[in-house]
């Protein structure tokens, strides 16, 4: 399940640009007072995600965030219907709209945030498919990230058969590469995040007990960091 959060704003752009870190402390200051008040410090992954920013067709800037946990989209939603404005980073909005919504589970998706892999954790090497160019190493550990994260949620030993994808095309940058660097500032620290977009990844059949496991992914991320706002998926129609 996910939330649409539309803002008005002076300047939109400036909201567009905001520092992924500053939206992660915007959602997780809409949890205090709730029963998740502390999922920051808690040492387990996070279940949800967020999108880039993006313009809707009334010039607002918007922000969705996606989780598998229904009463954490929830809390959400009961902490911004009660605020007429709010602070992400430096800047002050005025929330417009906000809407929940449940999405029906499809086939093919696309990213709506850089999808991140490390190749080496210990070393904090980010996987590039510029440079290591190795799809079947991508799938695997993507696969094997979801698998962890769906069992840790579900407290079960799920394991996909096949690959997560069959089918997957890049989304090139206007440079031609495929790798998207993201500059991520924490206590006033920037530090680098490599990530890949696609235009699509899609799955040509997924099959009635797999179907919870594709709605957890299209729900809680795609690969590491997503309470970061990485690996966020959105469902295509066609």
């Amino acid at each position: 399940m996910r939330i649409l959060i539309s803002l008005n704003a002076e300047d939109a752009s400036a909201v567009k640009n905001l520092n992924k870190h500053a939206i992660q402390g915007f959602i997780y200051n809409l949890l205090r007072g709730t029963e998740y008040g502390e999922r920051h410090d808690e040492p387990r992954f996070k279940f949800f995600t967020f999108s880039d920013v993006f313009i809707d067709s009334k010039g607002r800037p918007c922000i969705l965030v996606s989780s598998p946990d229904r009463s954490f989209i929830q809390a959400l939603h009961d902490s911004l219907k009660n605020r007429g404005r709010v602070h992400i980073g430096k800047i002050e909005a005025e929330v417009a709209e906000t809407k929940r919504i449940n999405l029906p589970l499809r086939r093919r998706f696309q990213t709506g945030s850089p999808v991140v892999l490390y190749m080496d954790k210990e070393k904090n090497e980010y996987f590039k498919l510029h440079e290591h160019r190795d799809l079947l190493f991508f799938l695997k550990r993507l696969k094997e990230n979801a698998e962890k994260k769906y069992n840790a949620f579900y407290r079960e030993d799920f394991i996909l058969e096949g690959p997560i994808f069959d089918r997957m095309i890049p989304k090139l940058r206007k440079n031609g590469k495929l790798d998207v660097y993201v500059k991520v500032v924490k206590n006033g620290v920037p530090f680098a995040v490599i990530g890949s977009n696609w235009e699509l990844l899609e799955k040509e059949r997924i099959k009635p007990g797999e179907r919870r496991f594709y709605r957890f992914i299209m729900d809680a991320g795609l690969g590491e960091k997503n309470s970061l706002g990485f690996g966020f998926l959105n469902p295509i129609r066609r």
